[in-house]
């Protein structure tokens, strides 16, 4: 039988229906909505309605905040309901069915989840239409039936045999580009001919899932076919940009690289090349993995020094967040995991166009602006906070581009000490284990479709691409990462990102026997080239020793995690993948690794322009006021209060600063995940301007990087110690040689940078797809840089205190190119890292942008200190851009840079001889976004819930030293700080992990947290009431009716029971210590659950609870505790 309730949250609770009507009303214009109520419905199959009912008002809801329905509120209105698609992961239903497991510890139910809306008002068909349009994307979603379901189970075909593609060998030219059309690929023309060729040499054709495969494994996105591609003739204009790539070529002749492919791969990694051989770079950890950037570092652990690994990574999740913004975004926060390191601190930073738009400007094929920022937020945080993962800094990049394609970057970083790490090449024999997640059809062809371009159908076809995020196995993960008996044993490890089983599994060995009938499933019905190629997430594949498999399968056990043999290393190097008893895929690995048909471009740059940010207005007054309302420079504080931005407590730098948490820091900034106290910390910053970018792709690129490590230097690290990893994203390029010069400029630029500075990219990501239809998204080169420091260096940005002296670190400007002089600026760096040390500076923010004046304004913010500008400084210099410039609050006199003037009390911008009130400014700073993050506004009053709680009374016996015990269910996090925390006060903590893989081992770990709370556990039927309860509170109640029918007194009772049936303690005095007002409400329950009279309460006993005489905890009861 299906059960189903509905839930829907108290007025005053309803924070997400009060918020959807305001955006119905407000950017659809509907005004004739009157009301909207939001209902969660949970449809229940394989339990029984008892236990049903015990779930509603534990699993399903919160007393507290929700009201349950049976059935569906009568409603004037119209109703509709919404549910996932068929394959598609349901985070609330999965959920749901576990904590149901956890209370019946039997088998795990079947859930469905729906939304429910119930809209109020006179409404059109047409208006009706838009709503539904508006909350139901078509790629995640479909309207569902209000009717109750008969069953929840899902019929699944068998799927066919793998279709082998008999004639592809003989197909022409023709034939090929509309096979390509057919079956959806990304790879081109010359992509197939080369299969064709290959498979000739094979004497056979291939099967689908061979094509599928490689279509996928020479993705852009998972092989950066782009970045490639051989440029053969390279023309440039820009005599600027000529120079900086006759510097590139002659790196490549004084690196023997002149045999190698000129690309922009080539482009992209030989600037850490060259300073590795300069003797600049160090400390890498070089491997043949492919995963994170890694370094070695030196870490302080309770006072000694330890050799650490710190590992950083930046990650794209454009296209699917385009479509699904909630999954795409949530799915964005990268995978240093194949490191083996744990993740504890993560950055996001995205592009978007103008959220304030109305939604009747929205292009056909497209979500609207507002939809696409706000849900992708929510998915992206979401995540980040059920993994317990910080993110420490948030923006967003405004710009018209990014409407051809979001933009949606997550920064992470991890460590882990350096002895967890063993890395050596998987051997013949070795197995290949799958952890974590079961398989199933979401993001299915995600990596091929992140490699095209974006086009008007789009959001009907792509449904399958998108993954779906399941928090709680990616903490379990974490945690199977943070231990080193199990790092130990992995050889070599990937996750299962961009391209599934086919490249996760395929990059660990050249030769790999893999059983795809043994890949765990999410349902059955999936055939072999879903299997092969699904990116379902929470997955990682593991080589480890065959004498070790079992061991480590036992090891993921312990932290709930299911673990699997699914292919073994072979001695000859091919990819051999087995299904049903067939091999549907059999490639030699010298054809795989290929990376397809060898691509040669011609290439283009273009002279650049200049961009001169012009701020509307003539006065400093009017520049300012429009200045602070940019979308780029405007609060981004409503955004960035939906992410938890100090969970894991390693957080050094709260993300706004000041006592009124206003004013936006230049870096993020944690505290490494060691157990015990550190003082070593990373910092992390970025760096890009889109409108600079777009009018000079040389200078956009080398300001992008001096401007993430001025960010990161003015936060007290040593750019000494920095490293940069960058995010590529530009638009599809096609064979037009313009196009291809756009990235090719930046990366010049880029490298300029690097070799000036003495910094290596030692990591990035490329996304070159970035159109739709006609449109492009903006030349894009952000850059990341991070660095590890000391917590107690760390400077934050906002102002301290009033009259203090303010003075400006400026480079000198190269005449040539317009961009700092970078000896200069590496000297303005060094001094300023020596103030820092020496305690000088109290607060310092990078120039960026909007010039000194927003970097003035800002610093302001925090604590509401002004300034006054004692400098000659004219309205233009006010808000030029100055890329590598650094504003500094001394503590002291400073012995460099120039005085721009002074804070104070007053909270007032004294310069260009106006006096502006800095509260009317920062009214228009963080009004301008609220309509679509509004953090500022106060809600509805919310009715006061009634509760009391009596704390325990403390134990007679004292304990030197408590005993704490943190269980660990599926999706808890924080359990590390919170044992670290109860170390510190002197308790020792035991972390129990509760383990539900099934209902055997579901059973034993409760046995096993029963026994880490000193308890022996008996196992029970369910019945009304506790065996104990049963047994004692009845003889209580007996012998107070023994009281009653004056038989005995209370203390006859008492030593009686005491003497005759040798009790410690009499059931009277046992009543009292209990609570007489617990021992009715338990006779009351059995009563009315058995209706058997021997459990009908005494009456004397409903008197001393109506008389308030509880017992002990109100000093009278059957005995007067008042003297005692």
């Amino acid at each position: 039988m299906v059960y189903r309730i509905y839930v829907e949250k108290k007025p005053g609770f309803d924070v997400e229906a009060t918020g959807l009507k305001n955006e119905l009303t407000s950017l659809l214009g509907i005004q004739s909505l009157t009301g909207l109520r939001l209902l969660n419905r949970y449809d229940v199959e394989g339990i029984d309605e008892e236990l049903f009912n015990q779930c509603a008002n534990t699993v399903f809801s919160e007393p507290p905040v929700d009201n349950t329905y049976a059935e569906l509120p009568a409603s004037d209105g119209v109703s509709f309901a919404v549910e996932y698609l068929p394959g598609q992961f349901d985070q609330r239903a999965d959920s749901a069915a576990e904590c149901i497991q956890l209370i019946s510890q039997g088998e795990r139910p079947l859930v469905r989840s729906a939304r429910v809306y119930l809209l109020e008002g006179t409404l059109t068909d047409e208006q009706v239409a838009e709503i539904k349009k508006y909350v139901i994307n078509p790629v995640e979603a479909r309207e569902a039936s209000l009717d109750t379901k008969q069953t929840l189970k899902m019929e699944y075909p068998v799927p066919a045999p793998v279709k082998v593609l008999e004639g592809f060998n003989q197909l022409d030219e023709e034939q090929l580009k509309k096979f390509i059309a057919d079956n959806g690929l990304a790879m081109d023309l010359g992509d197939i001919e080369f299969c064709q060729k290959y498979f000739r040499s094979e004497h056979r054709d291939p099967t689908i899932t061979e094509i599928k495969m490689i279509d996928t494994y020479w993705s852009d996105h998972c092989r950066h076919t782009t970045f490639g591609t051989i440029l053969d003739d390279v023309q440039i204009d820009d005599a600027i940009v000529q120079k900086a790539f006759d510097r590139y070529m002659a790196i490549r002749a004084d690196l023997g690289r002149e045999n190698k492919p000129r690309c922009m791969m080539d482009l992209a990694t030989i600037g850490a090349k060259e300073l590795k051989k300069q003797g600049i770079l160090k400390n890498l950890d070089e491997s043949d993995e492919i995963n994170a950037c890694t370094v070695k570092i030196k870490c302080d652990v309770n006072g000694k020094d330890e050799d650490w690994l710190f590992l950083f990574k930046n990650e794209t999740h454009n296209h699917p967040t385009e479509i699904e913004p909630f999954g795409g975004a949530a799915t964005c926060i990268g995978d240093p995991l194949s490191g083996r390191s744990y993740v504890y601190q993560a950055m996001r930073v995205t592009g978007a166009g103008d959220p304030l738009k109305p939604v009747s400007e929205t292009l056909p094929g497209k979500l609207p602006q507002r939809k696409l920022v706000t849900t992708a937020a929510a998915g992206y945080s979401s995540y980040g906070n059920q993994i317990g993962l910080a993110t420490g800094q948030v923006d967003e990049i405004y710009h018209p581009g990014y409407v051809a394609k979001r933009m949606e970057i997550g920064a992470v970083v991890g460590a882990t000490p350096a002895s967890h790490v063993r890395r050596e090449c998987p051997a013949p024999g070795d197995v290949i284990v799958l952890l974590g997640g079961r398989t199933g059809r979401d993001g299915v062809g995600g990596a091929t479709g992140s490699s095209k371009a974006h086009k008007l159908d789009s959001l009907e076809h792509c449904g399958a691409e998108v993954q779906k995020g399941n928090a709680p196995i990616e903490r379990k993960l974490q945690r199977l990462f943070r231990r080193e008996d199990a790092c130990r044993m992995i050889k070599r490890c990937n996750d299962f990102g961009a391209g599934g089983v086919s490249v996760a599994i395929g990059e660990l060995a050249d030769g790999l026997y893999i059983d795809l009938n043994k890949v765990t499933k999410k349902y059955e019905g999936l055939d072999g080239t879903e299997l092969a190629i699904s990116e379902s997430q929470e997955r990682m594949a593991v080589a480890l020793a065959p004498e070790d498999v079992d061991k480590f399968i036992a090891l993921a056990n312990e932290e709930n995690l299911e673990a699997t043999p699914v292919a073994k290393v072979t001695a000859e190097p091919r990819l051999n993948m087995v299904w049903n008893g067939m091999s549907i895929v059999n490639i030699s690995r010298e054809f795989l690794n290929s990376n397809g048909a060898e691509k040669h471009q011609k290439v283009h740059v273009e002279k650049a322009t200049v961009w001169q940010p012009q701020w509307e207005g003539l006065t400093f007054s009017q520049k300012m006021k429009n200045m602070v309302g940019d979308l780029n420079i405007c609060s981004k504080k409503g955004l960035s209060e939906r992410f938890d931005s100090t969970i894991g407590a390693a957080t050094v730098l709260m993300p706004f600063g000041g006592a009124y948490q206003l004013t936006p820091q230049n870096a993020m900034v944690a505290k490494l995940p060691v157990d015990g106290e550190t003082s070593t910390c990373s910092g992390m910053a970025w760096g890009f301007n889109p409108f600079l970018m777009s009018a000079d792709q040389y200078k956009g690129a080398q300001m992008a990087v001096i401007e993430s490590v001025t960010k990161l230097v003015a936060s007290g690290f040593r750019y000494e110690d920095a490293y940069l990893t960058f995010q590529e994203y530009f638009e599809r390029l096609g064979t037009a040689p313009e196009r291809w010069g756009k990235p090719l400029a930046a990366l010049l630029g880029a490298l300029d940078a690097q070799i000036g500075l003495g910094i290596a990219s030692i990591g990035g990501k490329d996304s070159m797809s970035g159109s739709f239809e006609k449109l492009d998204v903006p030349p894009t080169l952000v850059s990341f840089a991070t660095a590890i420091g000391k917590a107690n260096k760390v400077v934050s940005t906002e102002f301290k205190k009033p009259e203090s002296t303010v003075v400006l670190v400026r480079p000198i400007i190269d005449p040539e190119t317009g961009c700092p002089n970078f000896f200069s600026l590496k000297a303005n760096y060094k001094i300023v890292e020596d103030m820092i040390e020496e305690g000088m500076v109290a607060s310092a923010c990078s120039v960026g942008y909007g010039g000194i004046a927003e970097a003035l304004f800002k610093m302001g913010l925090g604590n509401h200190i002004g300034f006054k500008m004692r400098a000659d400084k004219t309205t233009h210099e006010m808000f030029q851009p100055m890329y590598g410039s650094i504003v500094l609050e001394m503590v002291s006199d400073s012995p460099a840079g120039e005085i721009l003037g002074e804070t104070t009390k007053e909270y007032v911008f004294e310069a260009c001889g106006e006096k502006l009130d800095m509260a009317q400014l920062q009214e228009i700073w963080e009004g301008k976004l609220e309509p679509v993050y509004p953090y500022r506004k106060a809600g509805p009053t919310v009715e006061k819930i009634n509760g009391k709680l009596t704390a325990p009374a403390a134990p007679k016996i004292g304990v030197a030293k408590p005993k704490v015990i943190i269980p660990v269910f599926p999706g808890t996090n924080c359990e590390y700080d919170t044992a670290n925390a109860c170390l510190r006060a002197g308790i020792e903590p035991e972390i129990v992990v509760v383990r539900n893989l099934d209902p055997q081992v579901l059973r034993q770990s409760a046995d096993e947290l029963a026994a880490a709370i000193g308890k022996e556990p008996v196992e029970v039927n369910e019945a009304p009431g506790f065996v104990v309860n049963k047994i004692l509170v009845p003889m209580i109640n007996e012998g107070i009716d023994l009281v009653y029918t004056g038989v005995a007194s209370v203390e006859g009772v008492d030593t009686a029971m005491k003497l005759g049936a040798n009790h410690p303690m009499g059931p009277l005095a046992l009543g009292d210590l209990i609570g007489l007002d617990v021992c009715l409400a338990i006779m009351d329950t059995l009563y009315d659950e058995t209706h058997d009279p021997k459990y009908r309460a005494s009456l004397l006993l409903r008197k001393m609870v109506r008389a308030g005489k509880l017992g002990r905890k109100t000093g009278i009861g059957f005995y007067d505790y008042s003297k005692k």
